[in-house]
């Protein structure tokens, strides 16, 4: 398993990004990979499960880790088949409006692999 991170800054306030990110139904908004989403609820929450639908209909299970909706931090897990990906999110009030990161940790070739499109959707997260 190894630890991959990367940030973002952006215009949005952090207030603006959090909702982002809150709100299940608006991943694909911001998140070129994402189609859809089907959550257990309408707001993350630990204990939130559901499936992302991304390019090519490929489907991967999750599950909220932890939510601290104070500190605008939240982690889940990412499963397909026997591989995992956990995954740690933080926005942060920035002099230009916010920044965010991601702390992903699994497999090293799965986490470049995957690098770059996340690092296209948490610019678009941060737009104003």
């Amino acid at each position: 398993m190894a630890t991959y991170t990367i940030s973002a800054r952006g215009t949005a306030d952090p207030a603006t990004a959090w909702e982002r990110y809150a709100v299940p139904a608006r991943w694909s908004e911001w998140s070129p990979q994402i189609r859809g989403v089907q959550a257990s609820s309408d707001r993350i929450a630990t204990g939130t499960t559901g499936v992302v639908t991304g390019a090519a209909g490929l489907r991967v299970g999750f599950v909220i880790e932890h939510v601290d909706e104070a500190a605008r931090s939240w982690e889940w897990t990412v499963r397909l088949g026997l591989l995992r990906v956990r995954m740690r999110h933080d926005v942060l009030a920035d002099s230009h409006g916010s920044m965010t990161t991601l702390r992903m940790t699994g497999p090293l070739p799965v986490l470049l692999a995957y690098s770059p499109l996340a690092q296209l959707a948490l610019t678009r997260l941060l737009r104003g």
